[in-house]
């Protein structure tokens, strides 16, 4: 600790030494405030208080011009066009830049573009300019047009004619300094402790995972014995059961190599592995014993058949009562024909799901029928999900390749990762019988739809543009756009 405080002193005096010469920034409110909504998206109540109230740090003509354009269109071309046209008094005498102290901020909302322009005496790097037009973006995806248009202009003001001791280059440089002299020792510190926090509670969970399995061993074998191997979904789990004594063996194996482990020991990430792999394989023993009850309690009927037909039941239901909340996300196209469609299967299984029970229990159908229609009515749903991807990729996509981006996102959510698909195991009869990819769930379309909102997001974000077209002549002056 007293390496520590002596550290954290050196700092302090070092953040002390780089700052006391410097002094505060002078603050101004927009010399004059234009607006230009001819896209008519601004709400100028809200819109011009909040612009007349940020701060600069040199007296700024902030002009805000909207127009409703294309997505092919060059946003910096249709600046320059209407500055000549409208508002020369935005360009500079020779023609060539943009007038001294002004900032523009321009915003088409239905081409989805966002520029910004500034005179040569407020004029910052290409970074920073992308910078100011990522700050609205989110906001503008939303259709939030003047609380996006208030945000990027609030950034321009922070960046534009920034005094040096408030840049980022130089924060950068003053606390790296500072922070690099203590990282190497409070990181290793944090990453042990955090490493050794992480063995415990996975030792933790494998032992509670293997203890249930040790205990239930021979109920398991007794379970197995009395499966019907004729059947189509017993006999399939008694596969995965003629693995089961050899992969509990080899998690006896790992309990007492992870048992061996000393305390310095758990803080190493390697042995964290470890552990977690026994954690894993105690895990999916625990639930694959369970599924072998549950199989022989329903195919036999046993006494608890009923409770074991509720656990194969769950993921279904799980998934009915995630439809509404999924369908009400944003660009999940919940008014749409396909969506209605699966609300429509929402109802109908519903009401199939007792009747099913109902025959169960009276014997007009056999457990085999009986997961044969659940396993059918899971895969209709799969198909359905299906279906409504297509609707959402449609209804957010642009363009072929935001299409094949956004599908792409779809599939690898429903697919995993190549290691074993990546998908957690289920614990049901269906779940043991078919792959963990073979039916789409609402969660697993969920994730797909946001990742796949998310990856063309981003890549609609990057990409500046900097000149300004055929029209533009020989005009040069600072500015850039890019899509939102």
């Amino acid at each position: 600790m007293g390496i520590m405080r002596k550290i954290m002193a050196v700092m302090a005096l070092l953040v002390i030494g780089l700052l006391g010469g410097a002094g505060a920034a002078l603050a101004f409110p927009p010399a004059e405030v234009l607006v230009e909504d001819r896209a008519g998206v601004l709400d100028g109540n809200t819109l011009l208080p909040a612009v007349r109230s940020i701060e600069f740090y040199e007296p700024t003509t902030v002009a805000v011009y909207t127009y409703n354009g294309a997505a092919s269109d060059n946003l910096n071309e249709e600046v320059l066009r209407f500055a000549r046209a409208e508002h020369p008094e935005w360009i500079s005498q020779d023609g060539q830049k943009w007038a001294d102290g002004l900032f523009i901020f321009a915003l088409d909302p239905v081409g989805r573009h966002v520029g910004t322009y500034m005179g040569e005496d407020r004029k910052v790097s290409l970074q920073q300019r992308e910078d100011i037009q990522d700050a609205s973006k989110e906001l503008l995806r939303d259709a939030q047009w003047t609380e996006g248009t208030i945000a990027g202009i609030r950034r321009g003001a922070e960046l534009i004619n920034q005094p040096w001791y408030r840049s980022t280059a130089f924060l950068v440089t003053a606390w790296t300094s500072a922070v690099v002299t203590v990282t190497g020792a409070t990181v290793w510190l944090i990453v042990r402790w955090r490493t050794r926090v992480d063995s415990r509670r996975e030792l933790a969970r494998g032992d509670a995972g293997y203890a249930n399995v040790t205990m239930d061993l021979q109920v398991t074998e007794l379970n197995a014995g009395t499966i019907p191997a004729s059947s189509r979904y017993g006999g399939t789990v008694l596969e995965k059961h003629r693995t089961f004594l050899s992969r509990y063996n080899t998690a006896t194996g790992l309990s007492n190599r992870v048992h061996d482990l000393g305390g310095k020991e758990l803080s190493r990430r390697s042995n964290l592995k470890l552990i977690r792999s026994y954690a894993d394989a105690t895990a999916e023993l625990d639930a694959l014993d369970d599924v072998i009850a549950d199989t022989n309690a329903l195919l036999n009927r046993g006494s608890t058949w009923a409770a074991a037909w509720d656990r194969q039941l769950a993921p279904f239901r799980d998934d009915l009562e995630e439809l509404e909340p999924m369908l009400g996300k944003s660009h999940a196209e919940g008014d749409s024909a396909t969506a209605a469609v699966l609300r429509s299967f929402r109802s109908q299984s519903g009401s199939d799901l007792e009747l099913w029970t109902s025959e169960l229990a009276d014997g007009t159908i056999s457990p085999e029928t009986a997961l044969d229609r659940l396993r059918d009515a899971r895969t209709q749903l799969s198909e359905l999900l299906k279906d409504h991807a297509d609707t959402v990729i449609a209804g957010y996509a642009r363009n072929k390749k935001e299409s094949k981006l956004m599908r792409k996102n779809m599939e690898k959510a429903q697919a995993g990762t190549p290691d074993g698909y990546g998908r957690a195991y289920e614990p049901s009869i269906l779940g043991t019988v078919y792959p963990s990819y073979y039916f789409f769930s609402v969660p697993t379309f969920s994730n797909g739809l946001s990742s796949g909102v998310s990856s063309v997001s981003s890549a609609r974000g990057g990409g500046s543009t900097t000149g300004y077209g055929s029209s533009g002549g020989s005009f040069s002056g600072s500015g850039s756009s890019s899509n939102f």
